[in-house]
């Protein structure tokens, strides 16, 4: 059922954190104000201290110091937003520009692009901190292939910010992209999507928070390595080793698989229905009943061994 499916998408959908791109993310720049980078950073990494989004880690790593977590109370992660807590018992958050609006703080835009963690600290705006994340060696290939493939429309939802979102989007040639979205958003616009698709409709992801649009698309990809367990779960098809190019690969082995399957029921029905034409002519002998039945099944098994070499797909 999942290679039919698959063989009949014509809309791919990826997420792009940790689909696209890497998802391992590095500080490239601490703007702070009224307080040192180091103080900013510890502030971060303490408040991001009990989340396991990749970000959250980068933080962590550039502390560089070992996390005490009896200095972190009332943590709270908002949706979408990102957190807050009591480091020291001074109120910190740490999120992007909609977290702090909402906080009643007016966040300080920057000019670097990549993934912006405004910070504020005891209810005034401290500075922010850049993350970037590294595109996949092999994303813009993968799209590629896909067009190639027969692939009408590729389309990328993120969390992430526009113009984060716009910058990978037209690195890789993707041709249609959203920004800034909640998981929630992420199925309304699949949803949107399937509704005005004439073919099958994939969905790539790797997070915890994509299992919800993996169950709702025709057929959900999720990444193996580096995927969480119910992105995994909630996928009909597994890449192990996180290759986005593997999925123009698997359209095709689908493709060939059911090409092949197609092949054997024309010659099988084929070749008896002449025999029993033949037979009712009193034209068919024995052994053309035996050829009919026997040998019909092993040609079919011959055809089909050749859904093993996928070396030239």
């Amino acid at each position: 059922n999942y290679l039919e499916t698959l063989s009949q998408a014509r809309y791919v959908v990826f997420d792009k954190t940790g689909t696209l791109t890497r998802g391992v993310f590095e500080v490239n720049a601490v703007h702070h104000n009224k307080m040192s980078q180091e103080q900013l950073l510890e502030y971060a990494a303490l408040a991001e201290s009990a989340s396991s989004h990749p970000i959250s880690k980068s933080l962590q790593r550039a502390y560089g110091q070992e996390i005490d977590r009896s200095r972190v109370t009332d943590i709270q992660e908002i949706s979408g937003n990102g957190v807050t807590a009591k480091v020291d018992g001074i109120s910190v958050a740490a999120g992007n520009d909609k977290l702090m609006r909402r906080l009643g703080i007016e966040p300080i835009p920057c000019h670097h692009v990549g993934t912006i963690i405004h910070m504020a600290v005891d209810g005034a705006y401290a500075g922010h901190i850049v993350i970037s994340d590294v595109v996949k060696e092999h994303s813009k290939e993968a799209i590629q292939e896909l067009k190639r493939a027969g692939v009408k429309q590729t389309v990328m939802l993120t969390g992430d910010i526009r113009r984060v979102a716009d910058h990978v989007a037209g690195e890789l040639c993707v041709d249609e992209v959203h920004s800034e979205l909640l998981p929630a958003d992420k199925v309304a616009q699949v949803e949107r999507l399937l509704s005005n698709a004439d073919g099958k409709l994939a969905f790539v992801g790797d997070g915890i928070n994509d299992a919800p649009v993996l169950s709702r698309a025709d057929i959900g990809i999720a990444m193996g390595a580096m995927g969480s367990d119910a992105a995994i779960e909630a996928a009909d098809v597994v890449l192990m080793d996180d290759d986005p190019l593997k999925i123009s690969k698997a359209i095709r082995i689908s493709r060939k698989c059911l090409r092949i399957v197609y092949e054997n029921i024309v010659f099988a029905l084929g070749i008896k229905g002449l025999c029993l034409v033949l037979g009712a002519m009193g034209i068919a002998n024995m052994w053309a009943a035996i050829f009919a039945d026997v040998g019909v099944m092993v040609i079919a098994v011959l055809n089909a061994i050749r859904a093993l070499r996928v070396d030239n797909l």
